[in-house]
Protein backbone atom coordinates (compact mmCIF):
# COMPACT_ATOMS: atom_id res chain seq x y z
CA UNK A 1 0.00 0.00 0.00
CA UNK A 2 1.17 3.42 -1.22
CA UNK A 3 0.96 5.87 2.06
CA UNK A 4 1.61 9.37 1.79
CA UNK A 5 4.12 8.99 4.78
CA UNK A 6 6.10 6.23 3.12
CA UNK A 7 7.36 8.33 -0.36
CA UNK A 8 9.87 10.74 0.71
CA UNK A 9 9.26 14.75 -0.88
CA UNK A 10 11.98 16.61 -2.11
CA UNK A 11 12.15 19.56 -0.69
CA UNK A 12 12.54 22.67 -3.13
CA UNK A 13 15.20 23.99 -2.48
CA UNK A 14 15.01 27.86 -3.80
CA UNK A 15 11.92 27.89 -2.28
CA UNK A 16 13.12 26.95 1.31
CA UNK A 17 15.92 29.01 0.66
CA UNK A 18 13.52 32.41 0.22
CA UNK A 19 11.38 31.17 2.98
CA UNK A 20 14.65 31.08 5.40
CA UNK A 21 15.59 34.25 4.38
CA UNK A 22 12.14 35.83 5.30
CA UNK A 23 12.12 34.45 8.96
CA UNK A 24 15.85 34.96 8.89
CA UNK A 25 15.22 38.62 7.99
CA UNK A 26 12.16 39.20 10.00
CA UNK A 27 13.62 37.47 12.99
CA UNK A 28 17.05 38.97 13.22
CA UNK A 29 15.85 42.65 11.63
CA UNK A 30 13.97 42.69 14.82
CA UNK A 31 16.43 41.98 16.82
CA UNK A 32 18.37 44.58 15.24
CA UNK A 33 15.53 46.83 16.15
CA UNK A 34 15.13 45.86 19.77
CA UNK A 35 19.12 46.43 19.76
CA UNK A 36 19.00 49.82 18.90
CA UNK A 37 15.77 50.78 20.58
CA UNK A 38 17.65 49.30 24.06
CA UNK A 39 20.68 51.35 23.23
CA UNK A 40 22.93 48.44 22.55
CA UNK A 41 24.07 49.56 19.06
CA UNK A 42 24.10 53.07 17.15
CA UNK A 43 23.30 51.98 14.01
CA UNK A 44 20.04 52.63 13.03
CA UNK A 45 18.01 49.68 11.76
CA UNK A 46 18.28 51.29 8.23
CA UNK A 47 21.84 51.47 8.18
CA UNK A 48 21.63 48.90 5.23
CA UNK A 49 19.80 51.85 3.58
CA UNK A 50 22.40 54.99 4.71
CA UNK A 51 23.51 55.84 1.55
CA UNK A 52 20.31 56.24 -0.16
CA UNK A 53 18.24 58.11 2.53
CA UNK A 54 18.58 60.82 4.80
CA UNK A 55 19.70 59.78 8.54
CA UNK A 56 17.13 61.50 10.04
CA UNK A 57 14.63 59.29 7.89
CA UNK A 58 15.66 56.59 9.04
CA UNK A 59 15.40 57.14 12.28
CA UNK A 60 11.65 57.51 12.07
CA UNK A 61 9.16 54.65 12.26
CA UNK A 62 8.53 54.42 8.24
CA UNK A 63 12.23 54.30 8.35
CA UNK A 64 12.48 51.35 10.91
CA UNK A 65 10.09 49.60 8.45
CA UNK A 66 12.14 50.15 5.53
CA UNK A 67 15.15 49.39 7.00
CA UNK A 68 13.60 46.06 8.51
CA UNK A 69 12.18 45.15 4.83
CA UNK A 70 15.88 46.02 3.36
CA UNK A 71 17.54 43.34 6.27
CA UNK A 72 14.77 40.87 4.78
CA UNK A 73 16.01 41.46 1.42
CA UNK A 74 19.47 41.32 2.40
CA UNK A 75 18.59 37.68 4.07
CA UNK A 76 16.87 36.33 1.29
CA UNK A 77 20.14 36.74 -0.70
CA UNK A 78 22.27 35.92 1.69
CA UNK A 79 20.39 32.57 1.96
CA UNK A 80 19.89 31.63 -1.59
CA UNK A 81 23.83 32.33 -1.70
CA UNK A 82 24.20 30.26 1.17
CA UNK A 83 21.84 27.31 -0.72
CA UNK A 84 24.26 27.58 -3.89
CA UNK A 85 27.24 27.60 -1.90
CA UNK A 86 27.20 25.56 1.27
CA UNK A 87 23.45 23.41 1.18
CA UNK A 88 25.05 20.12 1.61
CA UNK A 89 27.24 21.47 4.79
CA UNK A 90 27.45 19.57 7.85
CA UNK A 91 26.88 21.10 11.47
CA UNK A 92 25.81 24.92 12.59
CA UNK A 93 30.05 25.78 12.00
CA UNK A 94 29.35 26.56 8.73
CA UNK A 95 26.57 29.25 9.40
CA UNK A 96 29.20 30.49 12.05
CA UNK A 97 31.70 31.79 9.48
CA UNK A 98 29.36 33.08 6.96
CA UNK A 99 27.45 35.26 9.57
CA UNK A 100 30.99 36.44 10.23
CA UNK A 101 32.06 36.73 6.56
CA UNK A 102 28.83 38.95 5.89
CA UNK A 103 29.77 41.06 9.08
CA UNK A 104 33.37 41.34 7.96
CA UNK A 105 32.14 41.98 4.23
CA UNK A 106 29.62 44.93 5.80
CA UNK A 107 31.40 46.50 8.43
CA UNK A 108 34.82 46.10 6.91
CA UNK A 109 34.56 46.84 3.75
CA UNK A 110 31.20 48.17 2.23
CA UNK A 111 29.79 49.66 4.55
CA UNK A 112 32.55 52.29 4.84
CA UNK A 113 32.94 52.84 1.76
CA UNK A 114 29.40 53.47 0.75
CA UNK A 115 28.74 55.48 3.78
CA UNK A 116 26.28 52.98 5.55
CA UNK A 117 28.86 53.51 8.34
CA UNK A 118 32.21 55.06 10.07
CA UNK A 119 35.21 52.99 9.70
CA UNK A 120 35.11 50.40 12.60
CA UNK A 121 37.92 52.30 14.41
CA UNK A 122 35.14 54.87 14.80
CA UNK A 123 32.04 53.27 16.03
CA UNK A 124 31.74 52.09 19.57
CA UNK A 125 32.44 48.64 21.26
CA UNK A 126 29.00 48.05 22.01
CA UNK A 127 28.03 48.62 18.38
CA UNK A 128 30.69 46.30 17.20
CA UNK A 129 30.24 43.28 19.36
CA UNK A 130 26.05 43.61 18.91
CA UNK A 131 26.43 43.53 15.41
CA UNK A 132 29.03 40.65 15.06
CA UNK A 133 27.19 39.05 17.63
CA UNK A 134 23.70 39.69 15.46
CA UNK A 135 25.15 38.84 12.64
CA UNK A 136 26.73 35.29 13.95
CA UNK A 137 23.44 34.49 15.42
CA UNK A 138 21.56 35.65 11.58
CA UNK A 139 24.39 33.32 9.79
CA UNK A 140 23.30 30.17 12.17
CA UNK A 141 20.02 30.57 11.54
CA UNK A 142 20.21 30.76 7.79
CA UNK A 143 22.72 27.94 7.46
CA UNK A 144 22.02 25.30 10.21
CA UNK A 145 18.19 25.92 9.23
CA UNK A 146 19.48 24.95 5.02
CA UNK A 147 22.00 22.58 6.17
CA UNK A 148 19.33 20.55 8.33
CA UNK A 149 17.20 20.37 5.24
CA UNK A 150 19.12 19.21 2.73
CA UNK A 151 21.97 16.96 4.55
CA UNK A 152 21.04 13.58 6.43
CA UNK A 153 20.88 15.16 10.04
CA UNK A 154 17.33 14.39 9.95
CA UNK A 155 18.22 11.01 10.07
CA UNK A 156 20.03 11.14 13.68
CA UNK A 157 16.70 12.84 15.10
CA UNK A 158 14.90 10.60 17.50
CA UNK A 159 12.31 8.35 15.92
CA UNK A 160 13.54 8.71 12.18
CA UNK A 161 11.51 6.14 11.15
CA UNK A 162 8.26 7.87 11.07
CA UNK A 163 6.99 6.57 14.22
CA UNK A 164 5.32 9.41 17.08
CA UNK A 165 6.53 7.62 19.89
CA UNK A 166 9.40 5.51 21.13
CA UNK A 167 8.73 1.43 21.04
CA UNK A 168 8.47 0.06 24.52
CA UNK A 169 10.22 -3.33 24.53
Amino acid sequence: MNRRSDRKFRTNRWNFAVYIGFFAGLIWGGVQMLANYFHFTSLSPGFLLEPLYKHSYLMTWRGYLLGWLAFIALSVVAALLYTMLFAKAYGPWYGVGYGVAWWAFLFLLIGPVTGMMNWIAYLDLNTVVTQACLFVLWGVFIGYSISFEFTDEREREPFADGRDEPEIT
